[in-house]
């Protein structure tokens, strides 16, 4: 689908500003089909232009693929063409990714995320492989996303370069946060770049990223929205204003990890979306008088 943003790399198929969106489940448990289509719908009312859906944040390690099929075709029937939907398809099995990768793309995906295969460590010849083989699988653009904190080890440059050479190959997410390799992957390749860490949005735009794939931005994709446009419009000072002012966010995150802060911090918000799955744990409760203050001194 378009987004209105064509002309800027790789805003067509995966947007500007993007969530990776958590996903809501019901007291025992069960997929909250009702919750994710709200939550998707109040994400993309509040500046969103794409979604990322069941990617690492959205718990993929332990929801099934049937369920991860399902979120997508109820937000893609709600909120039809008005986001893009991008599909986290990324195991740490080839044939495993394949086949989600496939059932993403039948079941309408616009582009898709595949993390790094993490535990195993592959050499970068078998990342050039793995991703390779998922590239070749579908029809569909392809956002790397390289988080070495998790999969322990990076995408390296020479293999991201080597990548970018195949069609479907388009995007990154960059988690790794070394910009000076961003930048120069920008400068030799075609490919999109997203921030994939919050503190660093306003530094990747500064060297040509297109937008950010955000944790935060379930509290705060207007903010996020605003800075995109901030940094756009050549304000720099108000960029800046708008990235300090999100710092208790990414605090609050460091310190109770993702999934729990913002499932966490959306209830505080009045949106229920449910606990996570073990292994990650809900928020302690002698946490939440110190994740209130976070949220009202980031001002959301």
């Amino acid at each position: 689908m378009s987004t209105g943003n064509a002309a800027i790399r790789g805003a067509e198929h995966f947007g500007t500003v993007s969530v990776a969106m958590v996903t809501p489940f019901h007291k025992d448990g069960t997929i909250d089909l009702k919750a994710g289509v709200e939550l998707a719908g109040h994400l993309v009312d509040k500046g969103c232009d794409s979604l990322v859906l069941a990617g690492t944040t959205g718990e993929s390690p332990t929801t099934t693929n049937e369920e991860k099929i399902n979120l997508l075709k109820a937000v893609r029937a709600e909120l039809g063409d008005s986001v893009t939907l991008i599909a986290g398809t990324g195991t740490n099995n080839t044939a495993s990714t394949i086949e989600l990768s496939r059932l993403s793309q039948d079941a309408g995906a616009d582009s898709l995320l595949v993390v790094t295969p993490y535990y195993s460590r592959p050499s970068q010849e078998g990342l050039f492989q793995h991703f390779t083989a998922v590239a070749d699988s579908v029809d569909l653009p392809i956002c790397l996303y390289d988080i070495p904190s998790r999969s322990v080890v990076p995408i390296e440059m020479d293999t991201i370069q080597r990548l970018s050479e195949h069609e479907n190959i388009q995007a990154v997410k960059d988690a790794k946060g070394k910009l000076p390799e961003a930048l120069q992957l920008l400068q030799n390749t075609d490919l999109a770049w997203y921030s994939g860490d919050d503190p660093l949005n306003l530094p990747f735009l500064s060297v040509g990223a297109t937008g950010f794939i955000s944790v935060i931005g379930h509290l705060a994709a207007d903010k996020l929205r605003a800075l995109r446009e901030a940094y756009d419009q050549g304000d720099l000072a108000g960029a800046q204003q708008i990235a300090a002012s999100l710092a208790p966010l990414e605090r609050a995150q460091g310190r109770l990890g993702g999934v729990t802060m913002v499932k966490a911090a959306l209830k505080l918000r009045g949106k229920d979306v449910g606990a996570p799955r073990l292994p990650i744990l809900e928020v302690d409760p002698a946490e939440l008088d110190q994740l209130e203050q976070d949220l009202q001194d980031a001002g959301v």
